[in-house]
């Protein structure tokens, strides 16, 4: 486990498979189903091998990921972090947070954080992609800084969603 930011509340860190099983309950949330689509995970078997097909994986390719997001004694409330998309020019933020931790200010500061790493990590703009009917999502969004760009469609079984973009300022240089 690598740690990627700390916050007054929060840490992020790296996934691993013993995180399987808050990620086996946010795939399969209502909430999550209905805003981001279900993923057929089932079993704590099936959320080991999405992590390692998905975050560790995109990790090595990529050096960003999803991240787990933990208060500081360790509990585990969410995920935040950078994906790249095959579907999608840009990489963007993404999030998602249990039920008993939503409402609270955590996504948006586990948001903050993951961006100021996209700054370390030189990407700009960031994107973000949301489905139209997530009010919460889209204001979450609109906090941080990102302004709509234009609705897209990845998936022709799937109906289009927002696409909203972030210049980020360039790492300064040290030299």
């Amino acid at each position: 486990m690598s740690q990627i930011a700390v916050t007054k509340r929060l840490r992020l860190r790296t996934l691993n498979e013993d995180d399987a099983p808050l990620h086996l309950a946010l795939v399969n949330d209502p909430t999550f189903v209905t805003f981001i689509g279900d993923r057929q995970q089932r079993t704590l078997d099936d959320a080991r091998q999405a992590i390692a097909q998905g975050p560790v994986a995109m990790l090595a390719t990529y050096g960003h990921a999803m991240y787990m997001v933990e208060l500081h004694d360790g509990t585990p409330i969410g995920v935040c972090g950078l994906l790249k998309r095959e579907n999608l020019d840009y990489v963007d933020i993404g999030y998602a947070f249990l039920p008993d931790w939503r409402s609270r200010g955590y996504a948006f500061e586990a948001a903050q954080a993951t961006v100021r790493h996209a700054i370390l990590l030189g990407i700009t703009p960031l994107a973000a992609i949301c489905n139209p009917a997530n009010a919460a999502s889209i204001a979450l969004l609109l906090k941080l800084g990102f302004r709509f760009e234009r609705m897209v469609s990845s998936d022709p079984a799937r109906p289009p969603v927002n696409l909203y973009l972030m210049e980020l300022p360039l790492r300064a240089t040290v030299e």
